[in-house]
C-alpha cells in the first residue's frame, strides 16, 4: 500500500483498510496487493490487487509506478523478491510494519530471525526506509490471528459467557489500537520525518481484567473468568493450533509486564514519537476497542 502513486502488501486487513482510508482521505492513490481472503471491503477508491507478497514475483505488476510502499506480512524467504520489483519500479520508501520486540533476535544466529531478517533486507535496499514495531493489535482478535491473549475470547464469550486466561489476575499485555498504528503508518509514508529510524509504536499495557471488564460493559452480559495453570493455557492455545514460539513469548509477556509494570509502562509513555504525535489525541483504550468489535462478542 502506497502513498502518492501507491501499491501496498498486508494481509492483515485490520490495519490496512485503517491506513488506506487515511491515505485516500489525503488525497493520494493506493494500489492494494491482498490475499484472496483479505481483498474484500476495502474503501472505495481502493485499487485491490489480489495476490499476496510472500510470492510477489507472481503479481510484479502490483509493483508498477509505486512510490512509497506500506511493507507488511512480508517473509525473510521472498522479501528480497519484493524489494527488487520495488526498486525496479522507482519505489523511493518503504515503510515496514514490524514486531515488537525483533532486536532480541540478535542474540540467535542470523538463519533463525524472522522480523530481523525482513528489517536488514529492507534496509540493504537501497530505498529510505522506516520499520515500525508495534505491540499487539487490538482488532487482531477481527481476525483470529495474534496475538494468542484474547485470541479466543470471542468464541468462548459468545458460547459460554467465560474467558480463560493464564495469569488473569496479574496478567498485562501491551496493545496498540489499529487506527493509531494506521496514523503512524500514514505519517511514516506521506512525510520524510522518520526516515532512518525504528518506531515503536507500543501502547500502553492492558491488564486482563480489564479487557475483560471492558468487553463485559460493551455486551452488557457478565463474563465468567477462569484462571488455568500456564500449562494449561500453553495446551489450550496449542489444540487451537497457535505456534509455541508465540504462545510462550505471550506468556512471558504477561507475566514479565505485571513484575515489571511501573518500569515497562514509563518505557512506553517515554518513547519519541509518542503514538499521541501523528494521532494528536491519547491512545485508544480497551474499551474503544470492546465497543468497536462488541458485535463479534455477541
Amino acid at each position: 500500500m502506497n502513498a502518492r502513486k501507491g501499491a501496498g502488501s498486508s494481509p492483515t486487513g485490520v490495519i490496512g483498510r485503517r491506513l488506506a482510508r487515511r491515505l485516500l482521505a489525503a488525497g493520494d492513490r493506493v494500489r492494494v496487493l491482498a490475499e484472496p481472503e483479505q481483498a474484500v471491503d476495502w474503501p472505495t477508491g481502493t485499487e485491490v490487487v489480489e495476490g499476496s507478497v510472500t510470492r510477489p514475483a507472481e503479481r510484479a505488476e502490483a509493483f508498477a509506478g509505486t512510490d512509497t510502499l506500506f511493507l507488511a506480512g512480508a517473509v525473510p524467504a521472498t522479501v528480497h523478491e519484493a524489494l527488487g520489483l520495488a526498486r525496479v519500479a522507482g519505489t523511493r520508501r518503504i515503510v515496514t510494519l514490524s514486531s515488537h520486540g525483533p532486536e532480541y533476535e540478535e542474540a540467535y544466529p542470523p538463519e533463525t530471525w524472522f522480523w530481523l531478517a525482513v528489517e536488514r533486507a529492507v534496509e540493504a535496499a537501497g530505498m529510505e526506509w522506516t520499520h515500525i514495531r508495534p505491540s499487539a493489535v487490538m482488532g487482531a482478535v477481527l481476525e483470529g490471528t495474534y496475538p494468542a491473549t484474547g485470541s479466543d475470547w470471542p468464541d468462548t464469550v459468545r458460547r459460554e459467557g467465560t474467558v480463560r486466561e493464564a495469569f488473569l489476575e496479574d496478567g498485562h499485555y501491551p496493545f496498540v489500537h489499529e487506527e493509531d498504528l494506521a496514523a503512524v503508518a500514514a505519517t511514516a509514508l506521506r512525510t520524510a520525518d522518520h526516515v532512518g529510524t525504528v518506531l515503536e509504536a507500543v501502547g500502553p499495557p492492558l491488564s486482563t481484567r480489564d479487557r475483560l471488564e471492558s468487553i463485559a460493559r460493551a455486551t452488557g452480559r457478565p463474563i465468567t473468568a477462569v484462571d488455568p495453570t500456564p500449562e494449561a493455557g500453553r495446551e489450550a492455545w496449542r489444540e487451537q493450533g497457535r505456534p509455541d514460539d508465540g504462545i510462550e513469548v505471550t506468556l512471558f509477556a504477561l507475566r514479565e509486564y505485571a513484575r515489571h509494570l511501573d518500569e515497562l509502562t514509563q518505557w512506553t509513555l517515554d518513547q519519541r514519537p509518542a503514538l499521541a504525535d501523528p494521532t494528536g489525541r491519547p491512545p485508544r483504550t480497551s474499551t474503544t476497542g470492546a465497543e468497536e468489535h462488541v458485535h463479534i462478542f455477541r
